[in-house]
């Protein structure tokens, strides 16, 4: 079993910074997929950027540029450093592992609050 534990959340006023992390439990997070992902009220999940174990990217259009992910396997932690924050990115902001062994298992934390004020 896996857990996933974020932090970093916060209340931020447009054009500010913030950096989440998300510590990983157990030894397959070297061997997975690390995401972030958001939901602002009334709205549906969305990916804002994901890392492969080898360490490739992949960003949501609207945080290009502006979000950037990466990874520390020796702290089986993810990171999200969010820059030029503009009250849209407001939500709450789940990490995401994903483990393909004969089926892809994915596991979920239970979420920051990122708060952008205008």
């Amino acid at each position: 079993q896996v857990q996933l534990v974020e932090s970093g959340g916060g209340l931020v006023q447009a054009g500010g910074s913030l950096r989440l992390s998300c510590a990983a439990s157990g030894s397959i997070f070297s061997i997975s997929a690390m995401g972030w992902y958001r939901q602002a009220p009334g709205k549906q999940r969305e990916l804002v950027a994901t890392i492969t174990s080898g360490g490739s990217t992949n960003y949501a259009g609207s945080v290009k540029g502006r979000f950037t992910i990466s990874r520390d396997n020796a702290k089986n932690t993810v990171y999200l450093q969010m820059n030029s924050l503009k009250p849209e990115d407001t939500a709450v902001y789940y990490c995401n592992l994903e483990f393909t062994l004969f089926r892809v298992i994915e596991y979920w934390g239970q979420g920051t609050q990122v708060t952008v004020s205008s």
